[in-house]
C-alpha cells in the first residue's frame, strides 16, 4: 500500500463489484466520479444515478460531481430550473458541479453562434455555486493540438485520430483555443468567490508556465492532472518541478479513467482487464511523480520527477480535500 491515502479527483468509474472495492482498498483510494452533461446521451441515467448510489453505499470510497443541462434559449426560467436541479443533486450528496467542453466547441445559440461559458445565461448558476460554497470543475477547451495538424508525436494524437469530431484544425469559423480560454478566464475573474478547478491542467497542458500565469491572476483557480501525465513528462522537468512546488496547494491528482459500464455487469475477464489497467495507471502516476527511475511515454524513456513525500501527499490527497469540501 502507498504511504498516503489517494483521492482520484476526476474519473468515471462504476466500481460496484467486490473486486473493484478490493482494488480501492489496495491503494487506499477514494474516487470523485464526474458527470458530463450533454444532450446526445442520458447522462443522468448513465452517470448521475449510479455515481450517487455508489457514494451512498460506500462514502469512504466514492464521492460524486453533478452537472447541469444545456440551456434552452427560449426558456426564461432556464437558470432557475438548472439551480433547482443542482440543489436536488446537492441534497443527494453531490459535492461539486462540472461544465463541459461543449460550451465553446459544440453548443450553438438560435443564431448559430457558439455559446461560450461566459454567456450571461450561466452567470446566475455560477453565482449560486459560489454562494453555496460548491466548487466548479471546468473542462473548457481542449489541448492546443486540437487546433493543429495531427502529429504522431503529440500526447493527443491517439485521441484526435480516433475522435475527429473534436479535432478542429482547418475548420473555418471555429473559435480559437485562446478565445475559448479567455471566456473561461472571464468566468473565474467575474466570480471571485467561486472555487474553480480546471480539468486536464486547465486545457493549458502544453506549457505549465501558462497555467502559472492564470494562478498568479486568479487565487480561486486550481487544476487537476487528469489524463495529462504525458504532457507533464514531455516538458522540461525542472520547469514542471518548479511549477508543482510553487503551486503545491493548487494541483489535484486525477486520472480520467472512463469505465461507465457497471462492473457487476462485466464478465470476470473484462473486469480483471479493467482493474489491472487501473492498477497500472495508478502505479505509473506514483512512479513518475514520486520516483526517479525512467518511465516509458510513447516510446520515450523519461526519468521521474522525484517529488518529495510532502508534495506527493498534497497532490494525491490533501489538495482534493481542500478544493472539494466534503469529499
Amino acid at each position: 500500500m502507498n504511504a498516503f491515502p489517494i483521492i482520484d479527483a476526476h474519473l468515471h468509474f462504476i466500481g460496484n463489484h467486490p473486486d473493484s472495492l478490493a482494488m480501492l482498498e489496495e491503494f487506499n483510494l477514494k474516487l470523485l466520479n464526474v458527470c458530463v452533461s450533454h444532450s446526445s446521451f442520458k447522462w443522468r441515467e448513465i452517470m448521475a444515478t449510479p455515481y450517487r448510489d455508489l457514494a451512498r453505499r460506500y462514502p469512504h470510497r466514492y464521492a460524486w460531481c453533478t452537472a447541469f443541462v444545456s440551456p434552452g434559449f427560449d426558456d426564461p426560467d432556464y437558470a432557475e430550473r438548472a439551480i433547482r436541479d443542482l440543489e436536488r443533486d446537492f441534497a443527494d450528496g453531490a459535492i461539486a458541479c462540472k461544465v463541459w467542453k461543449d460550451l465553446g466547441m459544440d453548443l450553438r445559440d438560435p443564431q448559430g453562434r457558439y455559446v461560450m461559458v461566459d454567456d450571461p445565461i450561466f452567470a446566475p448558476i455560477f453565482e449560486h455555486l459560489a454562494h453555496r460554497g460548491k466548487p466548479l470543475l471546468m473542462h473548457i477547451g481542449e489541448p492546443l493540438s486540437c487546433w493543429q495538424p495531427l502529429n504522431p508525436a503529440s500526447p493527443h494524437y491517439n485521441y484526435y485520430s480516433k475522435n475527429p469530431r473534436w479535432h478542429v484544425y482547418g475548420r473555418p469559423g471555429f473559435p480559437s483555443h485562446a478565445e475559448i480560454l479567455a471566456a473561461r478566464d472571464r468566468v473565474i475573474e467575474n466570480h471571485p468567490r467561486l472555487r474553480v478547478i480546471g480539468a486536464h491542467l486547465g486545457s493549458l497542458e502544453h506549457d505549465v508556465r501558462e497555467i502559472a500565469r492564470r494562478m498568479e491572476r486568479f487565487p480561486n483557480f486550481a487544476v487537476d492532472t487528469s489524463a495529462r501525465l504525458t504532457d507533464l513528462a514531455f516538458q522540461d522537468p525542472s520547469v514542471v518541478r518548479d511549477f508543482l512546488h510553487r503551486f503545491s496547494d493548487r494541483v489535484l491528482f486525477g486520472t480520467d479513467i472512463v469505465a461507465r459500464t457497471p462492473q457487476d455487469q462485466m464478465t470476470p475477464e473484462e473486469r480483471t482487464e479493467l482493474l489491472d489497467a487501473a492498477r497500472a495507471n495508478y502505479r505509473r502516476h506514483l512512479a513518475f511523480l514520486g520516483g526517479r527511475a525512467p518511465v516509458e511515454f510513447q516510446g520515450r524513456s523519461i526519468p521521474g520527477l522525484g517529488l518529495s513525500a510532502d508534495l506527493m501527499e498534497k497532490l494525491f490527497f490533501a489538495n482534493a480535500r481542500a478544493w472539494y469540501p466534503g469529499i
